[in-house]
């Protein structure tokens, strides 16, 4: 199963605002800490807000800040947040278009593994991955 950078970005945005606590990040800030794209993290940045795990200000002191406890964002929710679909397989997928589609084993097996993967994901949370928050903190060079 692979991931999109939509996934890879937004835990970086809620790793950096969950070790930056009490201060609001601008996108600018966080995708040059991790030197990605400002305009793809911009835009995960804002279905974070839209999904309540970030809030966003707008002004001379706005920013991003998160919403929530680490202890309380898990991972599955950050990967259904940035992920548009989860579809390993094309018989998962919005079309689900398959000539042996209605005879082959296949789909059950790979839908399985998907939410046996989501399973685990949904048993780790941010705060889990945060760890070693001083680590994390250095690699990013935050005071």
């Amino acid at each position: 199963m692979r991931l999109t950078v939509h996934a890879d970005y937004a835990l970086r945005v809620l790793m950096y605002l969950a070790v930056a606590p009490g201060r609001r990040a601008s996108a600018r800030e966080i995708a040059g800490a991790f030197h990605v794209s400002q305009h793809h993290l911009s835009k995960v940045a804002q279905r974070l807000v839209r999904t309540g795990m970030v809030t966003s200000s707008s002004g001379r002191n706005g920013g991003l800040e998160l919403a929530l406890e680490p202890r309380e964002i898990t991972l599955g929710a950050i990967v259904r947040a940035a992920e548009d679909d989860m579809a390993v397989v094309e018989c998962l997928g919005h079309t689900r278009y398959c000539r042996v589609a209605g005879v082959c084993g296949a789909r059950s097996i790979f839908s399985d593994a998907v939410d046996a993967f989501m399973a685990t994901l949904d048993g780790q949370t941010l705060e889990t991955v945060l760890r070693n928050r001083e680590g994390v903190r250095g690699a990013l060079r935050l005071r």
